[in-house]
This record gives structure tokens, sequence and C-alpha cells, in this order.
């Protein structure tokens, strides 16, 4: 594969954008599965790029689909500030020591919520031949996920069923890399990243997006691409190029954690 994006990819590859492009920037938000991991595990260009970030005194917010006890000991060990979880819905963060976990609705409206997601996860295993819930279930309070890529598999015409049964219940549903995610509420990626930006730094995500790189590596992580000005995919990306409608700025070389680090390479040499 060439490392220029093909003609098709409206995204410039990551080393167009010059040192003016990086010196503003205070901060960085970055997708997890396949963006920073390979398989589920962090790769080690990733966590080495992280560590570097945090040396550098950048902050890193990780905002993921992943659920609350998946996210738990990346929290613990990961040098980030903090992981939003669940779409927005829960944030982590160590606090003195100790882990912190916060959430975006309160406990009424959660206990409320319960019922009805065990509901609609139940019609879409019913209706959905080989339709499988994600093995990381057990640790989700406010969502459900249906596994299409990472131990099971479902087709196109499955996850566009899945996802028709989720909206018809009143859910707001987007597809990951590895999972299809339904959840009740208003919150989202953007909203997750603001909460976490304000709560653990005191800053106004809003009033400086232009200040602030999101990196992501599929079509669920398109609401974020159109947040930011400084937007990046990770290479990877392009397996999802015929289901893209809003593309990033900016196209790694590599892959998953290879690709991150390119980002930090790039934002700690203006540093």
């Amino acid at each position: 594969m060439s490392p220029d994006a093909p003609p098709a990819c409206p995204a410039a590859p990551l080393r167009a954008a010059g040192p003016g492009i990086w010196a503003p920037v205070c901060g960085v938000l970055t997708d997890i599965d396949d963006t920073l991991t390979r398989g589920g595990r962090i790769e080690p260009a990733a966590r080495a790029a992280l560590q570097a970030l945090a040396d550098a005194g950048v902050p890193v917010i990780a905002v993921t689909g992943r659920p609350a006890g998946w996210s738990e000991p990346f929290a613990r060990s990961w040098p980030v500030r903090g992981i939003v979880a669940e779409n927005g819905a829960v944030a982590l963060f160590m606090d003195g020591g100790a882990l912190r976990v916060e959430y975006a609705q309160d406990a009424a409206t959660r206990a409320a919520n319960a019922g009805r997601l065990r509901r609609v996860a139940d019609e879409i295993l019913a209706a959905v031949p080989g339709a499988a819930l994600a093995r990381d279930s057990a640790g989700r309070i406010t969502d459900i996920a249906v596994d299409h890529a990472e131990f099971a598999r479902l087709d196109a015409a499955g996850i566009a069923h899945v996802l028709a049964l989720m909206r018809a219940a009143g859910m707001r549903a987007s597809v990951s890399s590895i999972h299809v995610n339904g959840w009740f509420g208003d919150h989202d990626k953007l909203s997750g990243a603001r909460w976490a930006v304000r709560r653990l730094l005191g800053r106004d995500l809003d009033a400086e997006r232009g200040r602030w790189v999101y990196v992501g590596d599929s079509t669920n992580d398109q609401a974020m691409f159109g947040a930011f000005p400084l937007s990046v995919g990770v290479r990877n990306l392009l397996d999802f190029a015929d289901r893209l409608k809003v593309w990033p700025a900016y196209l790694t070389e590599g892959e998953r954690g290879a690709g991150f680090a390119e980002v930090a390479t790039a934002l700690l040499a203006t540093r």
C-alpha cells in the first residue's frame, strides 16, 4: 500500500501537517480499540507514545465505547488523565491514588434503564441470526454491545438489522470497529469529552476545540472527526472507507498504535 492516502480518501497525509498546526495543541483525545490497541491489547508503540505525552505535560483522555469494567485497569495503569467509557456515560480517573468512577446519568436513571437494556438485548438475540452480545458485557452499566468483529461475526445486513432494532427502541446507536453499541440518553463521545475536559482539567473544550487533536479509527468516530479541525485517522480507518461520510483532516502512515505514535511524535516535535 502506498504511504499516501488513495485518491478516494480526502484526508491529507499526516506528514503534511506542519509545526504551525501542532504548536497550539494543548491536549489529545483518542479512541482505544484499533487506535491504541490490536486484539484488545495496547500496542507497545502506543504505550510509549502515551508515556512520552504524559512526560511532556500533554494530557490524554481516551474516549471509548468499551464498558466501565473493562476500562478500570487501564484507567489505573495507563499514563492518561482519564478514560470516558460507554460512549460518554462513564468517566474513570485516578484521584489521589484512588480510582474514581463518575456517571453522566444519575442512579435512578441508570436503574430505570437497566430493564430496558435487557429487553432490547433479548429482542436482538432472538431476531438477528448469529447475533451475540460482546464478551465484555458483564462490565457494562449504561449500554449494550453486540459483537460484529471481535469474537463473533455479523455481516452488513446483520449490523443494519441490529441498528434498526436499537433505534426502533428509542436508543442511540453506533458501530465501532468491533461492536454495535446502543444506549438510552443524549450522551455520546463528544459530550463525554466535554465533561471529562471540564471535570479533569477545568477547561472548556468547546472554547478551544482548535487546540485539541482527536485520533480515531472507525465509523463511530465520525462525529469527533467533524467536531475537531485537527482530527487524525490511523491508517486502518481505510477499512471503513466505503462507509465514511465524515473524514478526519489527516491520515497516518501506520495502523493502530503505530499511527497513534506518529501523532505523538509530530506533536512533541513542537515542544
